[in-house]
């Protein structure tokens, strides 16, 4: 019996609005950002735990916090968006200010935008190791994966999580042959896909996922673990937070608040884990069990922090093999260095 082909509603709208956001990409490049006074902020975050000192800062009003103490009453707006693509189409466009995305996303921003506006990083997000898993019992490696299998990514091409399959096909064929495996990838948000491979019954059958997404699926004993990305390169940032250089420079104050804000969360998250998984439950409102959620953020392999750590193989592989045209001589070249500069890689 024939697996039936897989959708997600409203996924053509989805893949339009990919599409779109390339012309817009390739518009607002020249085109000025939105200008708005000293004192509001947009963020986008996507979906997962990655996102969890966001949810910190939003529960605890930190950024309204730093903000009282600049001497400045901050309006704060938050968004939630799905795939690198359309977040970078929202910070190019003016739409926000404060995009959170892959690395891989930051990197192709970084490199389209430089002499423009100089999009860079402003913190990380933690380390976190993400997960390439499927429900095909005849995958267990990524040279397993045939015409008869999908991977389900948040944005295909640019998501950090497709830039990962290309590090590791890269690893596996040859730089020549990195995106050999991108022809099997759907764009897809990462509930709808943990839904899709648990359900089963559809050509989507494997996930390049991230927590707690990724822990919900290998609780069914039909799904295994294809790669893992600590594997790959070691304990890294996968997740990051960006803006144009504009924004930095003229809100200064603003900028500052989110900063010491994200900062804030970060030593908290770290140093409590159980205040921190009920904040993401309550912000979120995920149906997921406590306990397990505290046993997720509880490992060691997880850490907190708004240093990055070991991003810069992801850069040096983009530009080896022509993702991107400019080559970072570190990662401080596509990272802020601010009043507290960080000490990251």
């Amino acid at each position: 019996m024939s697996k039936r082909k897989f959708v997600v509603p409203g996924l053509n709208r989805v893949a339009a609005a990919v599409g779109l956001s390339l012309s817009v990409l390739a518009g607002s490049l020249v085109a000025p950002a939105a200008a708005h006074a000293e004192g509001e902020i947009r963020i986008a975050e996507q979906f997962g735990i990655v996102y969890l000192l966001l949810n910190v800062v939003r529960d605890q009003q930190l950024i309204e916090k730093h903000g009282k103490e600049e001497g400045i009453d901050i309006k704060v707006d938050w968004t939630q968006l799905s795939g690198g693509a359309a977040i970078n189409d929202a910070l190019l466009s003016g739409s926000i200010d404060i995009a959170g995305a892959g690395v891989g996303p930051l990197l192709t921003i970084w490199d389209r935008t430089r002499g423009r506006q100089n999009v860079k990083a402003v913190a990380s997000l933690g380390n976190f190791p993400y997960y390439l898993v499927s429900n095909n019992p005849k995958v267990k490696t990524i040279a397993d994966f045939t015409e008869q299998d999908r991977i389900a990514v948040p944005a295909v091409g640019v998501s950090v999580q497709s830039r990962f399959l290309q590090y590791a096909a890269a690893k596996q064929w040859g730089d020549q042959e990195y995106a050999r495996l991108d022809k099997y990838t759907l764009a897809v948000p990462h509930p709808d896909a943990t839904a899709a491979l648990l359900a089963g019954g559809t050509e989507l059958n494997a996930h390049f996922s991230n927590p707690p997404f990724q822990d919900q699926a290998l609780a069914n004993p039909n799904v295994h673990v294809v790669l893992n990305t600590y594997d790959l390169l070691g304990p890294n940032s996968p997740t990051v937070l960006f803006a144009t250089e504009k924004f930095r420079k003229d809100n200064p104050k603003t900028y500052k608040a989110f900063v010491e804000a994200l900062a804030e969360a970060a030593e908290f998250a770290q140093n409590d884990k159980g205040a921190a998984a009920d904040t993401y439950i309550r912000v979120t409102k995920a149906r997921i069990d406590r306990e397990a959620l505290l046993k997720i953020i509880d490992s060691p392999q997880y850490e907190f922090s708004v240093t990055p750590k070991n991003t810069y193989p992801l850069a040096e592989f983009l530009y080896r093999v022509g993702a991107i045209k400019h080559k970072p001589e570190s990662w401080k070249d596509y990272f802020f260095q601010d009043a507290k500069p960080l000490q990251g890689s």
